[in-house]
């Protein structure tokens, strides 16, 4: 093999690896609301969990991809371990998609998808077109690559076939598989690789089954490495994802000794369409092998469970974060499902903000102690929830994301501004409330009442604020009661003032508690403008469903 054929398959590989990376980008850019209605999916029940996991993997063109994004969920404590083994088993069957791509004999057409996508990247500016592009430019490299790869092992197909003759033994082919995927961390590269040899004729299907039942246990690699860090359960399902592949592997070897690998090569070359194609049949024993590994130890997963807890028992342990709740770094290997779960910590955040100032309401008209404390422990909890999202959506943004995920990230991250300024103003609302608790201030009881309802219409607006906030809902209703609510809080502080002014002349009330009242009523008035600003903040798909009502 001259150093003109090394140079040419490692620029086929190049083409290859870049162009399975080019056309899964391009689908789950183009799936993207898709790709969120599928996590929502992820249940209890083991078959619909397992077609998520084939879907999703079949989208994003990578098993490790989605065995890592579900490490991720594991570790946040978005689904145990019995959730997450269902779509472990789906995405087995899901990285079987490239292979079936690979499988098709459309060489010569091949250049035209590859012009196509460009020509439509560089000239068109709308992105919807342009991730449909992208799935084409990246499929037409992708096959360009391998016949690449292809042309440049013929010269060297004697050699080839003679190096892949000795490795006749089945546990070194299984070695060979198990290492070459676990250095380039996969499975579909490996395949690539194994059918790019067979379309030259280097190899025939009985030289590489073994190898092909290695490189599945191989692509466990980047699941282990992605658990490092995590917490024991991630660090179970990493483990389970091992055992069941490697169980599965040697099961289905043991069978292909017991068949003789000739016999077996002779099973597949009787399929029609495959006589004489031995990528095809590469392809066709990498795709029934996983179905039927996935189908074989599914009925098992009970007894799996308690193997991955015998090596790695269970363990309490505390939240290393101990803040944030759906954010993972894990699951940034697939933004859409990122996009998602940034928006579930600021609507929790939302929350953490809400309670706060219930609990300075409590503290201020019931001069509740504790509730103050809790306030104070609350506010520490926001600062750094408000700092991890903050750092996340600066993590995805630097990914490659549709354009209205990236507006909605955005939006986030103003929304999250003004959610830590209610925490603020919420320990401002306290420090008057220990003015109050204290017996240094006293209000007359027109205050209160006033000090009520402008209160309670404050809990309102945060209440369907933070609710289209939470749910990012168009419901006119609401649209319409936040913009009155805030009208009427704008109104009450103008009257309420007034009123106070009017009570300092009387003396119905002291310069002490007048000073603490007017705190009130503008730390009030804050917490309503900064809720409107949350309510409104996402950049809805229809903007005339936001228009603000007539105040006619």
């Amino acid at each position: 093999m001259s150093v003109y054929d090394i140079i040419g398959v490692l620029g086929g590989l190049g083409l290859f690896l870049f162009g399975m990376k080019f056309m899964g980008e391009g689908l789950e850019l183009a799936a993207g609301a898709k790709l969120r209605v599928l996590l929502e999916k992820i249940t209890s029940k083991r078959f619909i969990a397992m077609l998520v996991g084939v879907m999703v993997t079949a989208v994003i063109q990578s098993s490790a991809a989605t065995d890592a994004m579900v490490i991720g969920f594991v570790n946040a404590g978005l689904m145990d371990l019995s959730q997450s083994t269902g779509i472990l088993f789906g995405s087995k069957i899901g990285t079987t998609a490239t292979s079936l791509l690979l499988s098709i004999n459309i060489k010569d057409i091949v250049p035209i998808f590859t012009f196509v996508g460009v020509a439509v990247i560089v000239f068109v500016k709308k992105n919807n077109y342009r991730y449909y592009a992208q799935i084409a430019a990246g499929f037409g490299i992708l096959f360009m690559g391998m016949s690449f790869m292809s042309d440049s092992f013929k010269d060297s197909h004697e050699l080839l076939r003679s190096i892949f003759s000795s490795i006749s033994s089945p546990l070194l082919g299984f070695v060979l598989g198990l290492l070459i995927t676990a250095i380039m961390q996969s499975s579909s590269a490996t395949v690539g690789i194994l059918m790019a040899l067979g379309m030259s004729g280097a190899i025939s299907l009985e030289h590489c089954v073994y190898i092909i039942y290695g490189m599945n246990v191989g692509a466990c690699m980047p699941v282990f490495l992605s658990a490092a860090g995590a917490n024991r359960q991630a660090k179970q399902a990493a483990m389970f994802n091992f055992i069941m592949c490697l169980i599965g592997a040697v099961i289905l070897m043991g069978v292909t000794i017991l068949i003789n690998p000739t016999t077996f090569s002779e099973i597949f070359s009787h399929i029609p369409g495959l006589r004489h194609n031995v990528p095809g049949q590469i392809s066709a024993v990498h795709i029934v092998f996983n179905i039927i590994r996935t189908l074989m130890m599914m009925p098992f997963t009970g007894l799996l469970i308690k193997l991955t807890k015998l090596i790695i028992p269970d363990k309490a342990e505390e939240d290393e974060d101990g803040v944030t709740v759906y954010l993972d770094s894990r699951i940034l290997t697939a933004p859409p499902f990122a996009v998602q779960q940034t928006e579930k910590e600021c609507a929790r955040l939302a929350e953490l903000a809400k309670k706060s100032f219930e609990l300075s309401l409590d503290a201020c008209l019931n001069k509740n102690a504790k509730a103050i404390q809790k306030v104070e422990e609350n506010e520490v909890v926001v600062d750094k929830l408000t700092n991890s999202i903050t750092k996340y959506i600066v993590k995805i943004n630097g990914l490659d994301i549709m354009d209205y995920d990236r507006k909605v990230m955005g939006a986030m991250y103003n929304a999250i501004q003004d959610l830590e300024r209610i925490g603020d103003r919420s320990e401002n609302i306290c420090d008057s409330a220990k003015e109050i608790i204290s017996g240094d201030v006293t209000f007359s009881d027109k205050a209160l009442k006033e000090l009520r309802t402008l209160f309670e219409t404050v809990q309102q607006i945060l209440d369907d604020s933070f609710y289209m906030f939470a749910n990012q809902s168009k419901d006119p209703n609401l649209i319409e009661a936040v913009m009155k609510a805030e009208d009427q809080i704008d109104e009450y502080c103008d009257l309420f003032r007034q009123n106070h002014i009017k009570r300092l002349e009387t003396g119905e009330c002291s310069a002490e508690a007048g000073i603490v009242f007017i705190e009130l009523l503008t730390n009030l008035e804050r917490v309503g403008d900064h809720a409107v600003t949350v309510a409104f903040c996402i950049p809805y798909k229809h903007p005339q469903a936001l228009q603000q009502p007539s105040n006619s």
